[in-house]
């Protein structure tokens, strides 16, 4: 068998285990786009049995502000009299544990850097481990004690951030409180989001939709006391909602990922597949000729 013969089947040998290795590659690719598939799905189902709980929180609060509209309370004051470059906002970024999720994470990160560029006061809280380990490398001060994982997110953990967002709030610490998030606007579109947690705005309560009875409210205590109680129950639905979007988001963009990884990997695999049929086919030509060239030798001998 001669030389020629000899690389040709070298090169077959490289292109199957080129082919194995993208095959498998393939079978990672598949199972992680039905694993962020299943916990999409879950996300979804998660934000939907929660969502009547919380809006209706925030209509109570609506109606509460219509009736007894000169109820002051610390979490709708505005601090106008702060000048913007002395406030001292508060940003929760929410990002994800890992990659491999296209440009979700890139996204939210950059909403926070724009954020960031405008004060000099920040105050940073992320949720995630790649942010955490993206913003220490950068040289940005994190809350040490703020470490939640963005995996399966829950109420309870929306609650404990609650918590600890309302004691610095209350305690003076924070003058605003954003929570920078990514939405899923569709299947293929997702932005990233920011929302105001604290002060909130009695503007925004007056768009929901409740009846136009104007029925007598008495309240027991205070409105002061009761809002004290129902506003840090608002701020967790808006934080459990930003987590659970969040995550949709995250698998989704996954998804995205992991399809476009399959997709690219099947068009290799087609490439080497044709690659592997002419090297091969050369193989046989060359092997033919090898022996018809002895065949002939063997002739010219015997003669």
């Amino acid at each position: 068998m001669g030389k020629d013969v000899i690389f040709h089947m070298a090169n077959t040998r490289d292109i199957q285990k080129r082919m194995k290795s993208i095959r498998d590659t393939m079978k990672i690719t598949n199972a992680m786009y039905m694993i962020s598939s299943s916990k999409l799905s879950g996300a979804k189902k998660k934000l939907a049995d929660t969502e009547p709980y919380f809006y209706t929180l925030q209509l109570a609060v609506a109606r509460f502000l219509r009736h007894l509209p000169d109820t002051k309370s610390p979490y709708f004051e505005q601090k106008e009299q702060i000048p913007e470059e002395e406030k001292r906002p508060g940003y929760i970024v929410v990002t994800a544990d890992k990659g491999l999720a296209g440009a979700y994470n890139h996204n939210v990160i950059a909403m926070a850097h724009t954020l960031f560029a405008q004060g000099g006061k920040n105050r940073l809280f992320v949720v995630g481990e790649l942010g955490r380990q993206y913003f220490a490398k950068e040289g940005l001060s994190v809350d040490t004690e703020f470490k939640y994982t963005a995996q399966n997110p829950t109420l309870h953990r929306a609650r404990v951030i609650t918590d600890r967002i309302m004691e610095l709030y209350d305690g003076g610490e924070l003058d605003e409180v954003y929570i920078v998030y990514t939405k899923m606007e569709n299947s293929f579109s997702m932005s990233a989001e920011k929302i105001r947690l604290l002060p909130l705005k009695r503007e925004d309560f007056g768009k929901l939709p409740i009846d136009i009875y104007q029925e007598e409210i008495r309240v027991e205590p205070s409105m002061e006391q009761i809002l004290e109680h129902v506003v840090p129950n608002c701020v967790t639905g808006i934080i459990y909602g930003a987590l659970v979007e969040s995550f949709a988001s995250e698998q989704n963009a996954r998804m995205l990922a992991m399809q476009s990884a399959t997709d690219s990997a099947k068009e290799v695999l087609g490439s080497l597949e044709i690659e592997y049929n002419r090297v091969r086919q050369a193989a046989i030509t060359g092997q033919i000729t090898e022996i018809a060239g002895g065949a002939r030798a063997v002739r010219r001998t015997k003669k």
